[in-house]
């Protein structure tokens, strides 16, 4: 789950919160927003014939296959230090489910949290959150603490647009083991962390009776969030630091793929998660050209959304954002067109040259549009 907002935050509008441009975005159109246009990270997942055993333990040979992400970060990225904490993940894939392994490195494991969808993120927690269909909207999150107590749930669509959390789903046939290096709950040693292996069904992560199975080349989002809160050892617990109100000291947020703000529940910043059978060296990955497109629909949504805080409606004039209406991409020349109501509005952008339309409307929901019919 995401922490709150941040009380210092420059601007604040429907759960974003925009900072000062960066110098090198000082002649982009989207220098505004520099904190949200950063790339995000990507991870080549590779087809493993032989399944992990889910124990815990990931030191099992099948996992020698799959690189480990690079290190977490904080959550808003180069905006704050590095944590002091090492978190980082590995993923991956069969014909019927999505496997991911985890190392948290802590000197202090502790969980209290022994319920089932209790709300684990009040505890030190690993999360994941998955889009498999790449519109910020249906996605899917689950949280673990130390002990392997499990929260999931599902939202239709982000918190900032009116999102119902799902509590009552939960992902059916998924797996989950930890194990901890050191002890758990015992502030008088120094421990050396936990390990996690999950395996998630591709149907427990997919609508109705149409199973989302990837195949070479799919393209799903997905994020990892650490949430590790500042503690003291006091009659032999863990207790939480609190402040002079004694309220408790924010939560520290480190995720795989930074969001440029204190929100997990932004999935348009979330890592790119490329699926492969025939990559097994996982190398590389270059961004699809229709992820650059919705570049320029994203920094619409947000100008609207600033636009509509001061206004109290929406335009549909972009010259009022500094924007034309061609945007070149990769040499490639795209129209771009904003329709709108005082209350809702819908970016358009198609290239020139092949004529496909992608759109986002006021919710954030981002799709391949068809202008004459709805796809």
């Amino acid at each position: 789950m995401s922490a709150p907002l941040k009380s210092d935050s420059k601007l604040f509008f429907i759960g974003i919160v925009i900072f000062l441009p960066l110098t090198t975005f000082a002649q982009s159109p989207f220098r505004n927003f520099a904190n949200l246009f950063t790339i995000p990270k990507s991870y080549v997942v590779t087809y493993t014939k032989t399944p992990p055993v889910i124990d815990g333990d990931i030191n099992d040979p099948v996992w020698q296959q799959a690189k480990w992400s690079n290190d977490f970060r904080d959550i808003e990225g180069d905006l704050k230090p590095n944590p002091p904490l090492q978190t980082n993940v590995k993923m991956l894939w069969d014909d019927s489910c999505l496997y991911i392994a985890a190392q948290v490195r802590d000197p202090h494991v502790w969980a209290y949290i022994k319920n089932h969808d209790e709300i684990v993120f009040r505890d030190n927690d690993f999360e994941v959150f998955i889009n498999p269909n790449n519109t910020t909207h249906q996605y899917f999150e689950l949280e673990y603490n130390a002990r392997n107590t499990v929260f999931d749930l599902f939202l239709n669509k982000p918190y900032r647009n009116g999102g119902t959390p799902m509590f009552s789903w939960d992902a059916e046939g998924m797996r989950s083991a930890v194990k901890v290096k050191g002890t758990v709950n015992d502030p008088t040693d120094t421990d050396k962390g936990w390990t996690i292996e999950i395996a998630i069904p591709f149907k427990a992560i997919s609508l109705a009776n149409n199973v989302q199975v990837p195949s070479e080349g799919s393209l799903w989002r997905i994020n990892f969030s650490r949430v590790e809160w500042d503690t003291r050892p006091e009659n032999g617990k863990y207790v939480k630091l609190k402040d002079n109100a004694g309220h408790n000291l924010p939560e520290h947020n480190w995720v795989w793929s930074p969001q440029g703000v204190v929100d997990m529940h932004c999935p348009e910043r979330w890592g790119y998660l490329s699926f492969t059978k025939s990559n097994i060296n996982n190398t590389g990955f270059s961004l699809p050209y229709f992820e650059l497109q919705k570049r320029y629909l994203w920094l619409v949504y947000y100008q609207e959304g600033l636009w509509h805080h001061k206004h109290n409606v929406y335009t549909a004039s972009l010259k009022a954002f500094g924007l034309g209406k061609q945007v070149a991409i990769n040499k490639n020349i795209n129209a771009l067109r904003i329709e709108a109501t005082p209350h809702q509005f819908m970016a358009f952008i198609t290239d020139k040259k092949d004529n496909i339309t992608w759109a986002i409307n006021q919710d954030g929901l981002v799709r391949r549009y068809n202008l004459t019919s709805d796809e």
